[in-house]
């Protein structure tokens, strides 16, 4: 098998594409197509300031090392969620990814905050630990871009990710989540960043490869909450139809995104919550009533780590 553009040995196999390059090619190829996401949905600005929330898995690593080669100049911002060993490993990958690309990043340590991990945390809020840690992270991440200036939060959702997710909205018919699954999502001035997903047309076997070849040193080992959860079995639901019928996923995201344009969302009203700010459906948004229940009061904090790997405490009003 040889590759399509250098005529080499071929390293990798594009069944979705029908073709197969050599690992230097595959790097181009890969580069080129979150480039060119980037490009066709306007995701990232001239003027923007773009921070990437990082896991320490090999999507979010990797979106952020291309993103700095590409010369969109992106920081790291991190939610350690206290789960031991695993949380430890990620905040590692994390540190030698920022060195290495000479960017600082946030973290924001749930366990110095609450005194507890996610999971006593989710027992408490009588959540599973997915769904706390969801609503957790989405409030700290955005708190750290408004409290520095990052206008656009980038994701390292793939296209795995994303064909999981609207099959299960599908399947449910979750109208309001349907919306949602588009490249990048509106944001609030002065209350939310706009969120973006280079990675959207990416599947999650490119992006292993790309890591794999590329040298990023990410943690192997899946968050252990996510056992049981039901984007695996759609996943594989997909990969079986992957496998007969190759480019089944990339079709069934363009074909969405394809259908919903030109149609019009039906919004909610959303208010902002009465103590921080933050946008929600009622008075008062989830994450302070949460830190009303832990008794913390006034102000919540975070760590600025420099590209020299430095800490600076910061608090968050």
């Amino acid at each position: 098998m040889k590759c399509r553009v250098c005529g080499q040995d071929a390293h990798i196999s594009l069944r979705s594409y029908n073709t197969a390059l050599c690992s230097q090619d595959f790097i181009s190829f890969l580069e080129k197509r979150v480039f060119d996401t980037i490009q066709k949905y306007n995701l990232i600005g001239n003027n923007d300031t773009p921070i990437v929330a990082v896991s320490g898995g090999k999507d979010s690593l990797s979106v952020w090392h291309i993103l700095n080669k590409l010369g969109y100049k992106a920081d790291g911002v991190y939610v350690d969620l206290g789960i031991g060993e695993y949380s430890q490993e990620s905040l590692a990958k994390i540190k030698k990814t920022a060195e290495g690309l000479q960017r600082k990043f946030f973290v924001f340590p749930i366990r110095k905050i609450f005194e507890k991990g996610i999971d006593e945390i989710a027992k408490v809020m009588r959540r599973v630990p997915c769904s706390a840690c969801g609503m957790i992270k989405r409030y700290a991440i955005n708190k750290v871009c408004m409290d520095n200036g990052y206008n656009v939060l980038i994701t390292g959702h793939n296209l795995d990710d994303e064909a999981a997710a609207l099959l299960g909205n599908l399947l449910y018919w979750k109208e309001e989540y349907l919306w949602k699954k588009s490249p990048f999502l509106d944001g609030h001035e002065g209350h939310l960043s706009r969120k973006v997903k280079p990675l959207f047309l990416c599947s999650e076997r490119e992006m292993a490869a790309y890591a794999l070849i590329s040298g990023i040193d990410y943690i192997h080992d899946e968050c252990p909450f996510s056992i049981n959860a039901k984007s695996l079995t759609y996943k594989n639901i997909l990969n079986n139809l992957e496998e007969t019928s190759p480019g089944t996923k990339l079709q069934f995201i363009k074909g969405y995104l394809k259908t919903i344009k030109g149609i019009e969302e039906k919004k909610r009203d959303i208010s902002y919550c009465t103590t921080c700010g933050y946008p929600c459906y009622g008075g008062t948004c989830s994450m302070c009533r949460l830190l009303h229940r832990f008794h913390i009061k006034d102000r919540i904090g975070f760590e600025e780590w420099g590209s020299n790997l430095d800490i600076t405490q910061k608090m968050m009003t």
